[in-house]
């Protein structure tokens, strides 16, 4: 029996679409539904392949840069003048 590192391995870049295909999808390209684990076991085979073979930009579930949108660009002080004396 392989394991599942070796199973990964033999996935070509048309089995890897046929399985993003499926799992977005929620059923095979013959239109049968995917069971919950068949779901399951999809997506880990997709990410795993795509830890290989595809820039991490790529990459299922990639969301670039993570950065507080408040750090991005200073927010200017609208109620008060730079020169205003307290």
């Amino acid at each position: 029996m392989s394991t599942f590192a070796q199973l990964i391995e033999n996935i070509t870049p048309e089995i890897y679409e046929s399985l993003k295909t499926a799992v977005e999808l929620g059923k095979w390209s013959d239109g049968r539904k995917l069971t919950q684990e068949q779901k399951e076991l999809s997506l880990q085979a997709v990410i795993a392949w795509e830890l290989q073979n595809v820039p991490e930009d790529q990459r299922t579930g990639y969301m670039g840069p993570q950065q507080c949108s408040s750090k991005a660009a200073p927010v200017p002080n609208i109620l008060f003048k730079s020169d205003a004396i307290h």
